[in-house]
């Protein structure tokens, strides 16, 4: 990180200041007029605005919360440590990332002089331009996108360990420079470059911490995804059950379970969404579109494509 940045964000705050006069909790009316201890964004967020930054305090014990907003945890130097729904413990690390939804509950154990984390307050109305630059039919992105925005009752997390991709870190700095200085009409440059972010951590779910996931089942379904994503074209529940080390029964009834369709309608969603890709923007005949999708039999093809579309791959094509 810019060192002139990150030398502004070590300054002591306010708030830290009377911590390390003797103060030992947390002001809760700094963050919510309520009883529950739910951080509310009208505390946190000028009147109109729909993303601010705000450092971690440090030098106290954090207590167990929430938040009405999304949040987005960035550590700029040192670590800090997350206890997440009293069951998973967090650790970041330099670099590292952390998203948490509405219903996550967090707890932050005291944090060092060093140790300095930005929190990224941001209404989900913040992401509508992110998300409309989300285009296209990705089951992986229908993932990240629900985790973080729908309000279905379940509390949800995800931990990236993205310390060494460059274009992630060159990001997030740039909104954190942005947001830090001030930087006049930046709403529209900052959901871009939110948007930018998202694209690129979807080309890094691999680096979403296994074992710290919010819960296993998360760690389960996007290895699905991934999975179905890259090998869309030759795509076998025995091999990924192998790989997962679950019998394919098992498998089964867990995907069924956790993304409402079966193995071979997600991986027809896929392989349909690529065949429409290609149609769009190639010249290849259409014979050659179904076997580069991973079919083989050709009138089962066009059998569920029209099914899908309304249209065979031809009438889709000409009507683009």
């Amino acid at each position: 990180m810019n060192q002139e940045l990150l030398h502004k964000l070590e300054k002591i705050t306010e708030e830290e200041s009377l911590i390390l006069s003797g103060k030992n909790s947390v002001e809760k009316n700094i963050y919510t007029s309520k009883k529950d201890f739910v951080i509310d964004s009208k505390k946190m967020l000028d009147k109109g605005k729909l993303i601010d930054v705000r450092t971690h305090t440090r030098f106290i014990h954090f207590p167990k919360h929430k938040h009405n907003y999304i949040e987005i945890i960035y550590m700029c130097s040192g670590s800090t440590t997350h206890l997440i729904n009293d069951t998973s413990r967090v650790v970041l690390q330099k670099g590292d990332m952390l998203f948490l939804n509405q219903n996550a509950y967090q707890e932050i154990l005291p944090a060092g002089e060093k140790d300095i984390a930005i929190n990224f307050i941001v209404l989900p109305e913040f992401f509508d331009v992110a998300f409309s630059m989300l285009e296209g039919e990705n089951m992986l992105k229908d993932f990240i996108v629900d985790s973080l925005r729908k309000d279905t009752g379940k509390s949800s997390y995800l931990y990236f360990k993205v310390s060494d991709i460059l274009p992630v870190q060159n990001l997030v700095e740039n909104m954190i420079w942005s947001l830090v200085n001030k930087q006049s009409g930046s709403r529209k440059i900052n959901q871009t470059t939110m948007g930018l972010l998202l694209l690129q951590l979807l080309n890094y779910t691999d680096k979403i911490d296994q074992k710290e996931t919010d819960s296993y089942d998360n760690f389960i379904t996007l290895s699905v995804l991934r999975y179905i994503e890259e090998n869309y074209k030759e795509a076998s529940l025995t091999v990924l059950s192998r790989s997962l080390n679950q019998s394919v029964y098992q498998l089964s009834k867990f995907i069924k379970k956790n993304t409402g369709h079966t193995f071979k309608e997600l991986l027809q969603m896929k392989r349909l969404s690529k065949a429409v890709d290609l149609l769009k923007n190639t010249r290849l005949p259409v014979a050659d579109i179904i076997l580069a999708v991973g079919y083989d039999n050709t009138s089962y093809f066009h059998r569920v494509f029209k099914e899908k579309y309304n249209f065979t791959p031809k009438q889709y094509r000409d009507n683009i």
